[in-house]
């Protein structure tokens, strides 16, 4: 049909007094004008038929999976080859311009190849996207190991245009990048470690986006904000960003607090320094002022109750306080401590608990606090933590110890005076 159109406007130039010359090029003109055209009638009628009518099906359907492909934008990019194969198909019908032809065939091939490319792309961009979605997908990062398969489309996507240009088939063109694979492995170093890198934090589940994490090498604190191929993004609690090199974070060591976000409980160990010349025994004054601590009085009573007894079935002589046993006021400071915290409503008693002491030492005996907080926000947790250690420091002198520091100028003035 195509060719009879032309031979009956062949037939009409020839008819006038034009030269061949002028006739040849008109009318490769008016072949060239038209395939412009159909071109360009191809692109808005897929654009605005196909891709409108895709949309509306899409939109209605209930899947939501459909919806990302054409969020990512699949059908467009895909749309776009439409006017190349009718230039490449309609090309032919150009007159004795086999050099033009071949140019114009070439642009459009390497055309082709970009646009799939651009569509493979946005494939795996989609299928990444859905797999976020998938319940298999928490603790299993890939966005590297998907930045690779798309650095793999764009390479493939190179060499065929190169082919392409040199005329060389793909396998001799990769025949020659082996003779320079030193340089290609020194130029993609990074690309390398990183994907290797991926692999491994996705395989173990060693981190993921929004896990907190500590690397101090790199000076990062906080939670994780990306995970590429060559680069993991971290945004500290100060709102700077710290980027590591995504192989940092297995060849070097680096604390995740997803286990403690887990757990529901945040560590609280954290300790106070006693005078140690302020511990002393507990006498009978000392204890009855004890039993009005409504929290103590329970405990004081069964223990004065069993060491009573237990120095009675010895006969000890209690005249002095090195014989038999007796309460201190620092053991009994200790238990108030447990009590006081077990009675906590932000303490987690279903986790570890310990008020214990620590190894003595020129600044004192360390009473420290293991325990867990139920609230993992850090600016509850830091008050909940501020509000015990307050009342710790506050009812220290009602059991009569002091609480250990170095002193300061206020003191030495307090004595000379």
């Amino acid at each position: 049909m195509i060719e009879k159109l032309l031979d009956l406007y062949r037939t009409l130039l020839e008819g006038s007094s034009m030269s061949e010359k002028l006739t040849l090029f008109i009318e490769n003109a008016t072949v060239f004008i038209v395939i412009i055209l159909l071109a360009f009638i191809a692109d808005k009628l897929t654009k605005r038929i196909l891709i409108g009518i895709i949309s509306q099906v899409v939109k209605r359907s209930k899947n939501q999976y459909d919806d990302i492909f054409l969020k990512k934008k699949v059908f467009n990019r895909l749309a776009h080859i439409a006017p190349a194969l009718v230039i490449n198909g309609m090309v032919i019908f150009l007159i004795d311009a086999p050099d033009l032809v071949n140019v114009i065939k070439h642009l459009t091939e390497i055309y082709i190849i970009l646009i799939s490319a651009l569509v493979l792309d946005s494939v795996v961009g989609a299928f990444h996207e859905i797999y976020l979605k998938l319940p298999v997908s928490k603790g299993r990062n890939i966005k590297g190991i998907v930045q690779v398969v798309r650095i793999f489309i764009y390479i493939v996507a190179i060499l065929i245009v190169i082919s392409l240009f040199e005329g060389k088939s793909i396998s001799g063109l990769l025949t020659g990048l082996g003779a320079s694979a030193a340089v290609i492995l020194l130029v993609f170093k990074d690309t390398i470690l990183g994907l290797v890198a991926s692999i491994q934090l996705s395989a173990n589940n060693m981190v993921n986006v929004g896990d907190w994490i500590s690397l101090p090498k790199y000076g990062a604190d906080g939670d994780v904000i990306d995970i590429g191929l060559t680069t993991v993004k971290v945004q500290n609690w100060d709102k700077t960003i710290s980027t590591i090199p995504t192989y940092a974070l297995v060849s070097n060591s680096f604390a995740n607090w997803r286990g403690m976000e887990e757990s529901g409980g945040r560590r609280i160990k954290r300790s106070v320094n006693i005078d140690m010349q302020s511990v002393k025994f507990a006498d009978d004054v000392l204890l009855k002022k004890f039993k009005k601590f409504s929290v103590l009085k329970g405990y004081i009573e069964e223990k004065n109750s069993e060491i009573v007894k237990y120095n009675k079935q010895l006969e000890v002589d209690d005249s002095l306080p090195v014989n038999g046993r007796r309460m201190t006021n620092l053991g009994i400071f200790r238990k108030y401590l447990e009590l006081y915290l077990q009675n906590h409503p932000m303490i987690k008693q279903d986790m570890t608990f310990l008020v214990r002491h620590l190894q003595p030492s020129e600044k004192g005996l360390p009473i420290e606090i293991y325990v867990f907080s139920k609230d993992q926000a850090w600016a509850n947790y830091e008050s909940i933590q501020a509000d015990i250690f307050d009342h710790i420091l506050a009812i220290i002198p009602e059991f009569e110890l002091r609480v250990f520091q170095n002193p300061t100028g206020e003191d030495w003035r307090s004595l000379r005076e």
